[in-house]
């Protein structure tokens, strides 16, 4: 078993130790994995197992993270590595996330190798995507380091399923994230992903009114789960309330997979009901994923209603913001991450061998 010593645990005295990364706080004898299965108890210590190893590298449009509001247009590259700190039934990553097969990491990269490969192929951020980057933090943080050293920022997108200490060390490494507020009610973490609400509510505050990280947020719309007008309401007002009427609000649409293929996929129509109840609560960017919606997935101006970025899947269609970000026909200023003009990166997505950057 490889790996790299790890943070964020201590000793117990029956020869235990505990794992304080994520609120599960793992208590794992020696040989033993936690929950995530990539840290371990071995030889008195914490390890992750994972560090340095990853499921594949890829550039991605950063609207697929989803981003919509951070750097549009942009090539962003993107990897994982193996296992996660939930166990959502409806996971569309479960081979790679629930994967207990450490062969599945085929590449391996130094923090300084990604850092190098993301600039060399025009990439303005590196995201930690495709498993949750939370159970892979110090490998996280070392890699965010490097792309900040060759001005490439750096993405997370995450269930925001971590303790307050490693939250604030990790954090303070992003630029952005999406957080994936999978529901607003404690029945569906327990019986869906075997985690719970407040932790990701506590991380959504934290996250949003006390760093400069840019977030979005993510919820994946689930027939007779969480897509009722009455939790759709809760958790939009909550939203506002909370963090702010400016957060992005991503309603993604449930396709059956993994242990959920049973369930039926999501209508459109649940998506636009989404939006506009969303939008009553004071959501000022409300959007559409998984579909094709030219609509929901663009951009308008909070104030006077002119349409800013225009959206056609990937494909940036219309740009109609002033230099320094602000709506054309009004002045608003269209809060987010922007440069004087989009990337013109589009809907590719393209594999990368990290082994040629070494």
């Amino acid at each position: 078993m490889e790996g790299r010593p790890g943070r964020y645990w201590h000793a117990l005295d029956d020869g235990r130790i505990q794992c304080d990364l994520c609120p599960r706080l793992c208590r794992l004898r020696e040989g033993q994995r936690g929950m995530c299965f990539v840290r371990a108890h071995r030889n008195g210590e914490m390890v992750l197992t994972t560090y340095g190893r990853s499921s594949g590298f890829c550039v991605d449009p950063i609207e697929k993270k989803p981003l919509n509001h951070f750097l549009p247009g942009t090539p962003v590259l993107s990897f994982g590595t193996a296992g996660c700190n939930l166990t959502c039934k409806f996971c569309q990553n479960w081979d790679i996330s629930k994967s207990r097969e450490m062969d599945r990491l085929m590449d391996r990269a130094s923090p300084e190798t990604i850092a190098r490969a993301a600039k060399r192929l025009g990439c303005r951020s590196v995201a930690f995507t495709y498993n949750d980057p939370v159970i892979f933090h110090e490998y996280a943080v070392d890699v965010a380091q490097a792309c900040h050293e060759e001005g490439v920022l750096t993405v997370a997108v995450t269930a925001g399923y971590v303790s307050p200490e490693p939250r604030e060390e990790f954090y303070r490494h992003m630029d952005a994230a999406n957080i994936d507020l999978k529901a607003f009610s404690e029945t569906f973490y327990r019986k869906l992903a075997a985690g719970h609400l407040e932790p990701v509510k506590d991380t959504l505050r934290y996250v949003c009114n006390e760093t400069d990280v840019w977030v979005e947020l993510t919820t994946l719309l689930i027939p007779g789960w969480n897509d009722s007008e009455e939790e759709l309401h809760e958790m939009t007002g909550w939203v506002v309330e909370e963090l702010g009427p400016d957060v992005p609000m991503h309603f993604t649409a449930f396709h059956p997979d993994w242990k959920m293929r049973d369930v039926p996929a999501t209508p459109a129509a649940t998506l636009n009901r989404a939006r506009a109840i969303a939008g009553e609560n004071g959501v000022r960017f409300a959007y559409s994923g998984n579909v094709h919606d030219k609509e929901g997935e663009s951009t308008y101006c909070p104030t006077c209603g002119h349409l800013l970025i225009g959206r056609d899947w990937y494909v940036l269609s219309e740009w109609k913001l002033t230099g320094d970000g602000a709506c054309e026909a009004c002045g608003t200023r269209l809060p987010g991450v922007f440069e004087a003009q989009p990337g013109r990166w589009g809907p590719r997505r393209q594999p990368v061998r990290l082994a040629d950057f070494r």
